[in-house]
């Protein structure tokens, strides 16, 4: 009954923000209607919702810790169709936050009943747009996503506390960013779209969860232990956070 409630909950929230009243089409018009796919990115601990500051959770070392903050960038996505053609791309960039619910959907103005086999997206900012001096929308400075002592953007900002930390009042602070070689924090992430992990409720809409494990930041490709790396602002352990972060995202089967 909780997880029926949950994904009407999810369809509520991607419909609000997909707009108001939606017109049907006949089916032999659907190859040729433009629809929308509403992307929502749910941010998880592990198999749980994530619960800012009142949920404790545990690394693999045992260590338990609370998280107070976590923001990342998406942007560049991309549909594949199975015949390997793209479908759809975006330049954009979209700030997803603790916050969650209607402020995590992405909403991509595309025919939904195309046949699609993957989606893609980047997990940082690119070179250009950490070029670029002041932005507006997701990049707007005034978000807190960029460095006040160097010139680009934080990729991937979480905060938190551990008893394992030896920082001052046992915080937790991962600010990852960086676009340069060798310390490029930027990562691409594909995930094949399989059957019916595209809701289409309407006829022109359609919408799929991305489940995004945040747990997986330290206990993924590189296990973190908090006793000695607990905070990151610079490129050092930068790379060994990207790559983690990498492996957060995965298509929730509904």
């Amino acid at each position: 009954m909780i997880q029926q409630i949950r994904f009407v909950f999810r369809i509520i929230i991607g419909m609000a923000v997909l707009g108001a009243a939606m017109s049907f089409v006949s089916p032999t018009n659907k190859g040729n209607d433009k629809g929308r796919i509403a992307v929502y990115f749910e941010n998880y601990v592990g198999d749980s919702l994530l619960k800012l500051d009142s949920s404790v959770y545990k690394n693999g070392f045992g260590q338990t810790y609370t998280i107070s903050k976590v923001r990342y960038y998406i942007g560049n996505i991309c549909l594949t169709r199975k015949d390997g053609k793209i479908g759809y791309h975006s330049s954009e960039y979209h700030l997803i936050s603790e916050m969650g619910q209607a402020t995590n959907v992405i909403n991509l103005n595309v025919n939904p009943w195309e046949d699609y086999s993957s989606i893609s997206f980047i997990v940082g900012v690119d070179s250009i747009h950490n070029c670029s001096g002041t932005q507006t929308g997701a990049l707007d400075p005034m978000n807190g996503m960029f460095w006040a002592w160097n010139t680009g953007y934080i990729f991937f900002k979480l905060e938190g506390q551990s008893r394992a930390s030896k920082s001052n009042g046992n915080m937790l602070e991962f600010h990852i960013g960086g676009y340069k070689e060798p310390n490029n924090c930027i990562r691409k992430v594909t995930l094949n779209i399989k059957e019916n992990d595209m809701i289409i409720p309407y006829e022109k809409d359609a919408f799929m969860v991305i489940k995004v494990d945040i747990s997986k930041v330290f206990d993924s490709t590189n296990k973190i232990d908090f006793s000695k790396i607990s905070a990151v602002s610079d490129f050092h352990n930068a790379t060994t956070i990207a790559d983690n972060y990498a492996t957060m995202f995965s298509i929730i089967k509904q």
